[in-house]
């Protein structure tokens, strides 16, 4: 038996996830687009400033990122009426279309906001379609291995998307930066079109529910659970630490260090996330639920010291470490994904994932707010003392709750 209960609980390796084709391809598929997306904002923050000289403009190209996560899960009940494969298809489609019309010069800003609006929200069934799809092609363990590659290739990309939109935005204009974000997004579909096979819709001769009737259901399902509650938690409470993210410009000024000094400590929380998620990766499935909790309360430990004000290279290391900790959500999300039902998965997958972008939004908008009036240093403390209390609750609600098994 203990031989047993060790290969159960062995950590799968990359290499086993990496075999499997349909996962290949929907990894490659969500590189290619999100890189385009890290393009395509630089692209059109400097295409709205160029036009309007204004910083409030330029904010709200950012912000309409962020809103249409508060209709995701409306719209996420589709990757349950519908086969997976196909609503990834036709999100990627109608995104790399409404693209290629952002591209076109002279539209006016108002409809290009009105695109952008509209490409960010068929975005919240194709994530719900693809999160619940990955559930389907990566088994057990497997799933969390895939979910920190996902993770740390999605803050490389984050990373390199900034680098080379900003180079794509000198060589090709802001106009053909954006028409590669387009095209990305068609790339993305021939790997879905090559690389995933067709499966039925999960409620295929189910009842048809409305979106609203679906997204009602969907709630419910999660909050009546006690461990769902708890996991939707922990992954809402990353706005926390991601409010330095938003604050790194005004804390750099606080610190009298050089401009350039944002990018470095811009680059420290993904270069942590990395690490964090390469190191959860490696050990065994029982030992990252047992730590899901306390890492969640440490992200904010390093942004607390922030507030005593530490030179720029600590601050570095303390960003770093945030992120680190903040590698909780390689774990967080596919265990949450495993313990909903397959035919809910992709309603349950919506609620989750809008709702952390949307927290995310909220958190980064306090954050300003309170910086403005204490400053940035204070405000980032403020932002770990609540990750920190929050994490810690959520942490013991998890361990006192009975060990779920995933629904039939």
């Amino acid at each position: 038996m203990g031989a047993v209960a060790t290969r159960k609980d062995r950590a799968a390796s990359y290499r086993e996830v990496f075999a499997n084709g349909e996962f290949r391809s929907l990894w490659l598929a969500e590189l290619v687009s999100d890189a385009g997306d890290q393009v395509a904002r630089v692209a059109l923050s400097l295409l709205v400033f160029y036009q309007t000289k204004s910083a409030a403009l330029t904010a709200l190209a950012f912000a309409l990122s962020f809103l249409p996560a508060l209709f995701g899960p409306l719209l996420a009940g589709l990757a349950d009426r519908y086969p997976r494969r196909r609503v990834m298809l036709t999100a990627d489609l109608l995104r790399g279309s409404l693209m290629a019309a952002m591209a076109i010069p002279g539209v006016p800003l108002p409809v290009r906001f009105a695109l952008l609006f509209l490409t960010q929200l068929a975005a919240s069934p194709s994530n719900a379609a693809r999160g619940a799809l990955l559930a389907d092609v990566l088994t057990g363990d497997q799933l969390t291995v895939g979910q920190g590659l996902r993770s740390i290739v999605g803050q490389i990309a984050q990373v390199g998307g900034f680098a080379v939109g900003g180079v794509l935005t000198v060589a090709l204009t802001p106009y053909g930066a954006l028409a590669v974000n387009a095209a990305s997004f068609f790339v993305s579909a021939l790997f879905i079109v090559f690389g995933v096979r067709r499966r039925p819709a999960p409620n295929a001769g189910g009842p048809a529910l409305s979106l609203w009737k679906s997204t009602r259901a969907g709630a419910r399902l999660v909050w009546s659970d006690r461990q769902l509650r708890t996991l939707v938690g922990l992954i809402w409470m990353i706005g926390l630490p991601v409010t330095a993210e938003g604050l790194a410009v005004p804390y750099v000024a606080r610190l009298s260090a050089a401009p350039a000094a944002v990018g470095w400590l811009l680059a420290s929380t993904p270069v942590g996330a990395i690490a964090g998620a390469y190191v959860l990766t490696k050990l065994a499935p029982s030992l990252r639920l047992r730590l899901m909790g306390p890492l969640a309360a440490a992200s904010g430990l390093p942004l607390l010291v922030c507030a005593w004000h530490p030179n720029l290279v600590v601050s570095c290391l303390l960003f770093a470490l945030s992120g680190a900790a903040a590698a909780y959500m390689v774990v967080a999300p596919p265990t949450f994904i495993q313990r909903t039902p397959q035919a809910s998965r992709g309603q349950a997958i919506g609620l989750m994932s809008s709702g952390s972008i949307a927290a995310q939004g909220v958190c980064l908008a306090l954050g300003g707010v309170v910086a403005d009036r204490i400053g940035a240093p204070a405000a980032l403390g403020v932002a770990g003392a609540l990750a920190i209390a929050v994490g810690v609750a959520l942490s013991l609600a998890w361990t006192q709750a009975d060990s779920p098994t995933p629904p039939t």
